[in-house]
């Protein structure tokens, strides 16, 4: 089971990474679910979720883009559904409609490119695609939103008498209206309306001529509006008629939703569903955003974050377009804890803070900012102790605090643990507070935790120095200008750079030469050592990057190499064919001599005859016939063979001329050194000066440390001035 603590969210800001990932939300249901997004308890439910995030990201890339997810709530309409003798209305209809359309659509998408997405799809087939609800609704409302006039025999006729009595009410008025007109009863504006209905505009004097009901007057008084005696009855009925409307259409709601009623698990199934896609999408768009991937997830126990970026860093870079810097780290079995060490504002805490939250963010269902080389484990518990904890709520110390912490990391730290200190041991005196630290450290370590912890403290980084299973790394800084290069370099504790960042900020070089010497010697010449050796390691990174650049050009050097070396096998094998077949006719050429010698000394032609007869039928005999054609290309690929070998002949002996004039030269003098001298070792870069000359062996002063060199290994670089 996976616990991750509160605390340790809080400490990596994982809260801010949630906030940005809610407003990729299109959904206020999806937007709340996106804010309590927390780490996943099991592997299986995680590897799930990292899948579903990754595939929907893949759409974005290709042309098969998943369909829009959006919707209204209807978590109050599913509450009334649960009501009995409820009904819905006509926009909550439409709603439910409209849920039901856009999930289909997904399903049934998900479900058409299946290859394309085969993990949604698995996420989706448990939902019922059906258009019952669709249907049955689109045959009541209209695309106004009003009930059709077909959706009940009732309901059709009663629209029908409504129309009938409205169009009696406009014809009886009209008449009326002409009538009081033409005996000047009437005002200049004529007519009006109040409460929805068409009235008269009658001069109050004539009020008792008119025959209708009074539904008010003017402010002033001297206008009453009337409805006509014949309009008022026929407005009665159309009162009747629109009250036995409305309950008709009560009543097909009712019905609408009695049929809907049984739905609604399946709808509350939606609207979990398209709540879901809209978190997926959210994940997507937010690693998106940040070219973020889904790492190779490693069953051993091991971690390879290549070229990470923190995620909060990186997206507020981005939007004042300036360059974040990421970090390579790696963390296994023989190398699990990490001692990162070098002066302040160097990007220490960042790159402890990058770990820890990108690790959370994954086993939260997050892709991460890496390369594609990248390769992550899952713990089951990740530690933190970030930040300042002074506890003024329970009056505990910054150091009261920590070591509570430290206690809880006691209790829960094991082998699948990884745990994240920054200034580790810090808040009480440096030497006991260091040396309690150190105790903790080789805890951890015993236990097999994974962690990465930064500290300013000695004891910790010779600790690291000393454990076979335990690394020291530094954050470089430029050796001339003192500032942060933001790059990890792992193998080598960091200087703290005291003094000389006191310098660079102007504090009197007095004052800096005082408190070196209130301070240990060994100390200073310790921390001055790590600082010298950490400006060697930053002119080394420099020369490592042009070693990179030139590696590429060597494999494509040793391809061509691979190549030649297959002509030159080739070539070797016709050498061979060649030098067989020179060796037999040497051999022919003695015996043939044998035998010419032979006739000088006897004269016999018989017997000469018969042995060159017998030579030439054993020489027959391990022939192999070949047709003139064969014979001729072979004899075509041996003056080939020929011509080459005598030019390679040509060019090795014009090198053996070449040797022996030089050879022949006479070697230049070697230069006498003397006590004094600058030297340097041969093929060395080194430079020193010769301390003490004894039985051709020198004592060479480097500055730092002296050494004992044979005179022969020496190369002169700047005699003494005498």
């Amino acid at each position: 089971m996976i616990h991750i603590h509160e605390k340790t969210l809080k400490d990596l800001e994982f809260s801010t990474v949630l906030q940005q990932v809610s407003e990729h939300c299109v959904t206020t249901l999806g937007n709340e679910k996106a804010l309590q997004i927390e780490p996943y308890k099991t592997q299986e439910t995680l590897l799930i979720s990292l899948k579903l995030t990754n595939e929907y990201l893949s759409s974005f890339y290709n042309d098969n883009r998943i369909p829009n997810h959006g919707f209204d709530a209807i978590t109050k309409e599913i509450k009334l559904l649960r009501i009995e003798n409820t009904y819905l209305e006509v926009h909550s209809l439409k709603k439910i409609v409209s849920m039901s359309l856009s999930t289909n659509e997904i399903v049934t998408f998900l479900k058409k490119f299946e290859t394309y997405y085969p993990n949604l799809n698995e996420f989706a087939s448990h939902i019922e695609v059906t258009k019952a609800i669709i249907e049955k609704v689109d045959a009541v409302v209209d695309r106004f939103d009003d009930i059709k006039d077909n959706a009940s025999n009732l309901l059709f006729d009663l629209r029908q008498s409504i129309n009938s009595v409205k169009g009696k009410i406009n014809q009886s008025f009209a008449s009326a209206l002409n009538t009081y007109h033409g005996l000047e009863y009437l005002d200049d504006i004529r007519e009006s309306v109040v409460e929805n209905r068409r009235v008269l505009a009658v001069k109050a004097m004539y009020r008792r001529k008119v025959q209708g009901s009074i539904m008010g007057s003017s402010k002033t008084g001297s206008i009453v509006y009337m409805e006509p005696e014949a309009t008022l009855k026929y407005s009665r009925e159309l009162n009747n008629l629109e009250f036995e409307e409305n309950e008709e259409v009560v009543r097909i709601l009712k019905e609408l939703t009695n049929f809907i009623r049984p739905f609604t698990p399946l709808l509350e199934k939606y609207q979990a569903f398209l709540i879901d896609i809209d978190v997926i999408s959210a994940k997507a768009k937010y690693a998106q955003s940040m070219n973020a991937i889904l790492p190779e997830i490693s069953e051993d126990r091991s971690m390879y974050l290549r070229d990470a970026y923190h995620p909060l860093l990186y997206l507020n870079n981005a939007k004042k377009k300036e360059k974040t810097f990421p970090q390579t780290i790696e963390l296994k079995q023989d190398s699990r804890i990490i001692v990162i060490s070098g002066p302040n504002a160097g990007g220490k805490s960042i790159t402890l803070k990058t770990v820890g939250l990108l690790q959370v963010m994954l086993q939260s269902g997050m892709l991460i900012p890496v390369h594609e080389r990248s390769s992550v484990c899952l713990f089951d518990r990740i530690l933190s102790d970030i930040g300042d904890n002074q506890s003024i709520e329970n009056h505990l110390s910054t150091y009261s605090y920590r070591l509570k912490q430290m206690n809880y990391f006691l209790k829960k730290c094991n082998k699948n643990t990884l745990f994240l200190i920054d200034e580790f041991g810090t808040g009480s005196d440096p030497e006991l507070g260091g040396a309690l630290a150190e105790t903790f450290l080789e805890e951890f370590y015993h236990r097999e935790a994974f962690g990465i912890i930064t500290t300013h403290y000695s004891n910790l980084k010779i600790l690291a120095n000393e454990l076979p299973n335990m690394l020291n790394a530094n954050m470089l800084f430029d050796e001339k200008t003192l500032e942060p290069m933001y790059k990890l370099v792992i193998g080598q504790a960091g200087s703290s750079f005291t003094f000389e960042v006191a310098q660079k900020n102007g504090i009197p070089f007095g004052l800096i030469n005082r408190a070196k010497k209130k301070i240990e010697r060994s100390k200073v010449r310790f921390d001055a050592t790590i600082a010298k050796l950490q400006k060697e390691r930053s002119k080394l990174e420099k020369t490592g990057e042009s070693l990179k650049l030139n590696e590429k050009k060597k494999i494509q050097e040793a391809d061509k190499l691979e190549e030649t070396n297959a002509k030159i096998q080739k070539k070797l094998e016709s050498y061979q064919e060649l030098y067989d077949s020179n060796q037999r006719l040497i051999y022919l050429g003695q015996k043939v001599d044998d035998l010419s010698d032979k006739f000088f000394n006897n004269k016999q032609k018989k017997a000469l005859m018969d042995e060159l007869f017998k030579l030439v039928q054993i020489e027959n005999s391990k022939r192999i016939k070949v047709t003139p054609k064969e014979k001729k290309v072979i004899k075509i690929k041996e003056k080939q063979v020929i011509q080459e070998v005598e030019k390679k002949v040509e060019v090795i002996r014009e090198k053996k001329k070449e040797a022996k004039k030089k050879a022949i030269e006479t070697p230049k003098p070697k230069a006498i050194l003397r006590v004094g001298d600058r030297v340097r070792m041969q093929d060395g870069r080194a430079i020193g000066s010769i301390d003490k000359i004894e039985k051709n062996k020198a004592v060479v002063n480097y500055g730092i440390f002296t050494t004992n060199v044979s005179m022969s290994e020496l190369e002169l670089v700047e005699a003494i001035k005498k």
